[in-house]
């Protein structure tokens, strides 16, 4: 994990505009990230520290801008954590898909309206997992797949990560 995160953390920084890059380290058995501080107390875990990020670029609008909003990117954030790390093979991971897929059938983005940090650090989740599948999965899960594409070409955002080919080109006949 401590790789991965650390990567994701320094893309958002990239992504947000913010021009010093921060010094993470990691602790424990799961490689929590850490965020060392020069003037105060070291910031611990994923969602914590991208928070930080958020408001240190002044891009608060990332967290939501309703009270509703906010819960929502929080709620998306603690489901990164939980859900999607916290995976555990491939049932689970068909789980949190079906899941998703169900939930984004009738949105753009995963709070509302505005693309947030829940987005950000989501697609960050998922893309290992989209890598691997292969693109008749990727069907089954069209919503997912569909957020997946738009987030990732997103300006900024993809950075590090390879680009996942998404959906192949459909060829449709006329039936009549």
């Amino acid at each position: 994990m401590s790789d991965k995160v650390v990567l994701e953390l320094l893309s958002l920084e990239k992504s947000l505009g913010l021009k010093k890059t921060n010094k993470y380290s990691t602790q424990g058995d799961k490689q929590v990230p850490v965020l060392q501080t020069n003037n105060g107390p070291n910031l611990i875990g994923l969602t914590t520290i991208a928070a930080h990020l958020v408001q240190e670029a002044q891009q608060k609008q990332l967290l939501g801008n309703t009270a509703e909003e906010k819960a929502i990117v929080q709620q998306w954030l603690e489901y990164r954590v939980t859900q999607i790390d916290g995976h555990r093979g491939k049932d689970e991971t068909r789980t949190v898909l079906k899941d998703l897929n169900q939930y984004l059938e009738d949105k753009v983005y995963l709070a509302g309206d505005d693309f947030t940090l829940a987005d950000i650090l989501v697609y960050y989740g998922l893309h290992p997992i989209m890598t691997e599948l292969a693109v008749q999965e990727k069907e089954k899960y069209v919503n997912v797949s569909r957020w997946f594409n738009h987030i990732q070409h997103y300006p900024g955002i993809r950075q590090h990560l390879p680009p996942v080919v998404v959906l192949k080109n459909r060829l449709y006949t006329s039936v009549h």
